[in-house]
């Protein structure tokens, strides 16, 4: 018996939380990010790349406070004992960056980046520990017109994937209204910081709950359906009372509910996702009044200057984006919309889906936000200690991707297979290889054509079932015939399977050689040209 240990092969699997992505996604998302990218561009945003992880003291939002920083993001040490950190976003990046180079940077600095990133989180339904971004920043103003700016970019965006007007609305609000409201009902002062946590994250749920489940929550505790109860705010019926009235204060100021606006109204309209308790149909549309919310809005927290200022802002950013064409019906001001409590520290902007869409048991699905950011005017002055002022936007590339796709407006066809030279002869390998390089190379200056010889040893009919696998319009054959002639042989596998259909028996389809032609070597590249052009047309 032999003493050796048994080499012990490793488990072909995922780590939790990641996903393969193929190739058929793959192209679907290139284009989206083609067409995200062209209406970045087109604002002038100059591209930038960060490396894929950053000493972990750079990334602000997971110091580390223990032996090892792995709460929320992927840590590990290098060879000098210091901590690295797969970034989280790529917005702590961005601020490493401007700070590292502000000196020679334009001023303001505009950027756009989309990569991966990372999150060391528990992974569940639909969350992933790894997914895209796409960003656009703005960094050196406090201008308000760049994040009015940011709000027409959201849109565009939309427009340009074929997400229309009334079927998205960029909701845009200011931590300074939520900031004000809260001095202004007495939480102020870090001893109700958890208390005002817990509100914020109750208003959250508010397109779920309801203003009811969302009273409850600043209250004293939520009964759901099942007789979970959800620990409250604790806050006292006044300052609950205080809060729902500065979260209604779009939907009262919302007018009127019609069935179908004409293209005419579309700009001022938007189509309302039901929530739940709403007796409102799904599919109905309604009229944006910001200037009646900016209005009541500004009644509820009056007794606050810096609330006041933040609503005064949002006013600004409401003029400039109609102004500049942009209807209420795609910038909607929401005073219920709460990001990144400690992060964000004036205007904050939302993408959000609102198109009628149904799972595979007609329910109706709402994809909610796509995408959403805000200014942060103190990350970059954490390396400089200046005050550097910047506004971001950001899209989560994947939930814009699946809702796209739900909606019908990604081209998620399986794009066409190469066309396949077989090998027939290996002491030609050179000659075929040759061959699938004339189409590769046209020296007609036509466009290039995807072609790949067979690179395997096996014979005939394996060439065929592999062409086949890989989804191959047409293969290439030359055999010694069809050298001697100086031809090739070019079978049609498309419509040779559209044919095998009407064929019966092994002679007829000898007899009838269906979609198989051939041609002078000379003319390869045209005649797979004329197979390709026949099944595009169709």
């Amino acid at each position: 018996m032999s003493g050796k240990k048994l080499d012990k092969k490793p488990e072909a699997r995922l780590p939790k939380g990641m996903r393969d992505v193929e190739a058929e996604e793959i192209r679907a998302m290139q284009r989206m990010l083609g067409t995200i990218r062209q209406v970045y561009e087109s604002y002038g945003f100059e591209p930038l790349d960060t490396p894929a992880f950053e000493y972990t003291d750079a990334l602000g939002k997971f110091l580390p406070d223990q032996d090892r920083p792995n709460e929320g993001v992927f840590s590990f040490q290098d060879e000098d004992e210091q901590w690295l950190s797969l970034r989280y976003d790529l917005t702590a990046p961005l601020a490493r960056y401007v700070a590292q180079n502000f000196d020679r940077l334009p001023k303001p600095f505009r950027r756009y980046q989309t990569g991966p990133v990372w999150r060391n989180e528990k992974p569940g339904p639909g969350r992933f520990r790894q997914f895209t971004q796409f960003d656009a920043d703005t960094v050196g103003t406090d201008s308000v017109a760049a994040d009015a700016e940011l709000c027409m970019l959201a849109a565009d965006t939309m427009e340009a994937l074929g997400v229309q007007t009334g079927d998205y609305v960029i909701k845009v609000n200011n931590r300074k209204v939520l900031d004000g409201l809260r001095e202004s009902i007495g939480l102020g002062g870090p001893e109700n910081d958890n208390r005002w946590l817990i509100a914020m994250r109750a208003i959250d749920k508010l397109d779920r709950l309801g203003f009811e489940g969302v009273e409850a929550l600043l209250g004293n505790e939520r009964r759901d359906e099942s007789g979970d109860v959800t620990k409250g705010a604790g806050l006292e019926p006044e300052q609950v009372r205080r809060v729902i009235s500065c979260i209604r204060s779009s939907k009262s100021a919302v007018g009127e509910t019609i069935g179908l606006p004409s293209q005419a109204q579309i700009h001022k309209y938007f189509k309302q996702p039901k929530m739940m308790g709403d007796s409102e149909p799904y599919d109905h549309w309604i009229q944006v009044d910001n200037a009646g919310t900016l209005d009541r809005l500004r009644k509820e927290v009056q007794d606050s200057p810096l609330a006041c200022e933040g609503i005064d802002e949002l006013a600004r950013i409401a003029a400039l984006c109609e102004n500049t064409g942009f209807g209420g019906g795609q910038i909607l001001v929401e005073p219920s919309l709460v990001r990144g409590l400690e992060y964000y520290t004036g205007p904050v902007i939302e993408a959000e889906v609102t198109l009628n869409a149904f799972n595979d048991d007609g329910v109706p699905v709402r994809f909610g936000s796509v995408g959403g950011g805000g200014r942060y005017d103190g990350l970059v002055s954490r390396f400089t200690g200046a005050r550097i002022p910047a506004t971001g936007f950001s899209i989560g590339v994947s939930r814009l991707y699946a809702a796209l796709q739900a909606l019908g407006q990604l081209k998620t066809e399986t794009a066409s297979g190469p066309v396949v030279v077989l090998v027939m002869d290996r002491d030609r390998i050179a000659d075929f290889q040759n061959l699938a390089n004339r189409l590769r190379k046209p020296t007609d200056g036509g466009k290039p054509i995807r072609a790949e010889m067979y690179l395997g040893t096996s014979g005939m009919k394996a060439q065929m079932k592999y062409a086949d696998r890989r989804g191959a319009p047409c293969v290439v054959i030359q055999g010694g015939d069809e050298l001697e002639r100086g031809e090739v042989t070019i079978k049609d596998l498309i419509e040779g399977e559209r044919l095998s259909g009407a064929i019966s028996g092994n002679q007829a389809w000898r007899e009838g050689r269906p979609a198989q032609f051939a041609v002078k070597e000379g003319e390869l590249v045209e005649a797979v040209r004329s197979v390709l052009a026949r099944h595009q047309t169709k």
